[in-house]
């Protein structure tokens, strides 16, 4: 083992625990927002109560996510300098916009949101924490940016060995960025919507027969399978655009992930070894059956013609596997959140005439138990498409421009990177027993109790209050 192989792994470890908080950051935003919009309209004080309670679970993770985060950015000057100087000119633009436009937008008006409840009117104050889910959303979209073009390089030029860029819309409008956005972005919905099912699920099942408490979590419940189910569409649809710029611009990945070693026409999908689908993986690829896919051996003598002699394939088992637990693991997830909407449908209340209400069936035990239970699916999900999208382009870490080996710094020891990913696990295993214990302790807490806090009643903003009314102050006591 060298200092090359370290580095990976180190990259590998602190990029996956970064994204274990990324999606939920993304999606947990819109679904706090969401709820503070609802109490906005209807001043129903079970949404303010729910927009209080995941708020402070949204910002324990957003804390948690800036936290691992910095760590990215120092390991590309200190293990990946070659790296950096050859894709710095290009990179510079998106992370210059993600930091300058997106993060400040994101952190300043969040900061707002957090020590505005009792001193800003009612809609700048929903106004704030809609600015900083845009941000973040943005946030995402300048960082898969640059991301895409590691895999699909455009705009640029290479000049002294430097890649330079040479049109910014182009890297910005990068078709593989243009599907890979909607993809991940739905992704980290279907994680916070799992996130809020679970968490909904559980308090449902502690809370069962406890009065007017269980109304308010079916809310919450139902609004979490509706996103989970919308963003699984997207999903979808995102993936399979993917698909098909796999076939045109990194065919040893779309090979590599169905384990394909030559050249196919008509090529089947495998779902586990043993049990095809004849033709799907053409389909897949080329919305085509009898379409040729291109196969791992195949690709690699090509690639040895066009770039010289090399081990051009990525680690076969990891890709194929990844593929399979990311597609089974979300398409679980989604078909839970279907299952849910029609489980708790809306049919006849009790009455009689022409006055019956329609009113949401109660959630069964059983679906919350499953709802709990499934909470690790689509984390597993998307950490399983991570590994698909960035092992599956090795070896290179600019598709056809500058592979791993050479990416490396070279004046970085085998001890030095070592002993930093040693401090780095640890470091990081501490801040995961504190995430979990803080989150845990959250959501086994429940809302915090307050005056008003009736599931039908409607509450006063601060802002709306009378003068000589007391004021109902709902601080998240961060």
């Amino acid at each position: 083992m060298d200092a090359l192989d370290l580095a990976r792994w180190q990259f590998g470890v602190t990029t996956v625990y970064h994204f274990l908080f990324v999606p939920l950051t993304i999606g947990l935003g819109v679904f706090v927002a969401a709820m503070q919009t609802a109490w906005h309209r209807t001043g129903k004080a079970h949404y303010l109560t729910l927009t209080r309670f995941f708020g402070k679970l949204f910002l324990i993770n957003f804390a948690m996510g800036v936290v691992t985060g910095l760590v990215q950015e120092f390991q590309f000057g200190m293990n990946w300098s070659e790296y950096s100087t050859f894709v710095g000119d290009v990179f510079g633009a998106p992370l210059a916009m993600e930091a300058l436009l997106a993060f400040f937008l994101e952190s300043t008006f969040l900061g707002l949101w957090i020590f505005g409840w009792d001193r800003l009117p009612k809609r700048v104050h929903l106004a704030c924490l809609w600015a900083a889910v845009i941000g973040s959303n943005l946030s995402a979209y300048f960082i898969l940016a640059a991301n895409a073009w590691m895999k699909h390089p455009v705009g640029y030029e290479v000049v002294d060995g430097r890649a330079r860029m040479t049109d910014l819309w182009a890297v910005l409008t990068n078709s593989t960025a243009l599907a890979q956005v909607p993809h991940v972005v739905g992704a980290a919905f279907v994680v916070a919507g799992g996130f809020v099912l679970a968490v909904s699920g559980y308090r449902l099942l502690r809370e069962r027969g406890s009065g007017e408490r269980p109304h308010m979590w079916r809310a919450a419940l139902r609004t979490a399978l509706v996103m989970t189910a919308i963003a699984g569409v997207v999903v979808a649809a995102s993936g399979d655009l993917s698909g098909r710029l796999l076939h045109e611009q990194q065919p040893m990945k779309l090979a590599a992930a169905e384990g394909l070693r030559h050249d196919t026409a008509g090529a089947s999908f495998s779902v586990v070894p043993g049990v095809e689908v004849p033709g799907m993986l053409s389909l897949l690829a080329a919305h085509d059956p009898a379409a040729v896919v291109q196969g791992v051996d195949d690709v690699q003598a090509r690639y040895e013609q066009e770039f010289g002699p090399a081990d051009y394939m990525p680690n076969l088992p990891v890709i194929y596997w990844s593929f399979r637990v990311m597609i089974g693991f979300g398409m679980a997830t989604v078909g839970l959140s279907a299952l849910g909407l029609w489980l708790t449908r809306r049919g006849r209340g009790h009455g009689h005439g022409r006055g019956r209400r329609r009113t949401a069936q109660a959630v069964p035990d059983w679906f919350a138990r499953a709802c709990v239970l499934a909470l690790p699916l689509p984390t597993l999900a998307v950490i399983a498409g991570w590994l698909l999208s960035e092992i599956g382009r090795q070896p290179w870490t600019v598709q056809g421009e500058l592979m791993t080996a050479a990416s490396v710094s070279p004046g970085v020891s085998l001890t030095e990177v070592a002993i930093s990913l040693a401090v780095f696990t640890v470091l990081y295993g501490v801040l995961a027993v504190a995430e979990g214990a803080l989150l845990v302790r959250h959501i086994k807490a429940g809302p915090e109790d307050r005056p008003g806090d009736h599931p039908e009643r409607p509450v006063p903003a601060p802002a709306e209050t009378e003068p000589g009314e007391a004021r109902l102050t709902p601080t998240l006591m961060y």
